[in-house]
């Protein structure tokens, strides 16, 4: 059923946070980070720049084989309500180098009243996911980068056994015939520098309704059912999708699971259907058309969970729903 749940709440006033918003050099701000740390919303998001639609859509038009270039670099907001944000004057992280082209799509968790942020990096030989510590957004410790091709890492806000824990999504490609079935795995560490214990968690062919890839979203939060979390599905259809460029065709769901709170890499329950579907213009039209990526979830006390989410990898976006209904929509496995 390719329809968003009823009991889900898009924020009226979505997009939360757009280019238009940033005060530097900014085309696209999306697949948000979002945390609360010291009494405040906080969130780092993607920032792609350099180039504009208008100059996207005229290299289609005359059918250039290059695309206009563009850059990115990592972004800071911050917010009292979780709804309106305040960006900060520059950009927080950039990852350049002769090796390194670029970080990306950050992730925040607060774990034992530390503040850390997992993000993707591009790189000559290969995609890695890292892991970087910081207090101010202005200092970083990047404690961890791994092996390619290893990204979409997540981690839980609590420890278990003394271990930090993460969800990831390795890219098998050679072990897949080529093809873009990835799935969601599991693997814990002593110190957030080494990491092993590594056991999958879920695989593509399990979720209904996707026919590609899989991968963590947004870091999980703790419930008394189990730990909650958002993954991201890819279907690839047949018909071109809208985008700033040509052959367009994965739609990207937003997905729910449950995992088993003593042992995080066993799924227990799982939404039969997608949590968000693209369906608004936001979210339909933009740089790729038909994507939703949640990045961040946060459980209030009153019961309410807010879901961000980059949608049309060209806007940041938040949705909201009661933490029951979220459990119920999860169907024991």
């Amino acid at each position: 059923m390719d329809t968003t749940p009823s009991f889900l709440k898009r924020c009226a006033e979505n997009p939360i946070l757009s280019a238009a918003d940033i005060p530097y050099d900014a085309s696209l701000i999306f697949n948000a980070g979002v945390t609360k740390y010291n009494g405040k919303y906080v969130m780092a998001f993607r920032n792609d720049y350099g180039s504009k639609e208008e100059q996207w859509r005229e290299c289609v038009a005359k059918k250039m084989d290059r695309m206009p270039p563009l850059k990115t670099s990592i972004g800071l907001a911050l917010s009292d309500d979780g709804i309106h944000w305040t960006p900060g004057p520059k950009p927080v992280f950039v990852l350049e180098s002769d090796e390194i082209f670029r970080a990306y799509d950050p992730r925040l968790t607060v774990v034992d009243g530390e503040l850390l942020m997992c993000f993707a990096v591009d790189t000559r030989h290969g995609l890695r996911g890292g892991i970087a510590r910081t207090d101010d957004f202005e200092l970083f410790e990047i404690l961890s980068l791994s092996a390619p091709d290893n990204r979409n890492m997540v981690l839980f806000p609590e420890k278990l056994d003394g271990k930090y824990l993460r969800l990831e999504r390795p890219l098998p490609v050679y072990s897949r015939g080529g093809g873009e079935q990835f799935d969601i795995w599991f693997s814990d560490s002593p110190d957030l520098r080494y990491w092993g214990n590594t056991q999958l968690v879920l695989g593509a062919e399990q979720v209904p309704f996707a026919n590609a890839k899989i991968g963590p979203a947004a870091p999980p939060v703790k419930t008394p059912e189990g730990w909650l979390t958002t993954f991201h599905a890819v279907r690839i259809v047949e018909e071109e999708l809208d985008s700033w460029h040509t052959g367009w065709h994965k739609k990207y769901l937003a997905g729910l699971m449950l995992l088993d709170r003593k042992d995080p890499s066993k799924v227990i329950a799982m939404g039969e259907f997608p949590l968000i579907v693209p369906e608004t213009p936001y979210e339909r039209h933009g740089f790729r058309g038909d994507v939703i990526f949640p990045g961040g979830m946060i459980l209030e006390e009153s019961g309410e969970v807010k879901i961000y989410y980059g949608a049309a990898d060209s806007v940041e976006c938040l949705a909201t729903a009661s933490l029951a209904d979220l459990l119920a929509f999860c169907k024991p496995l």
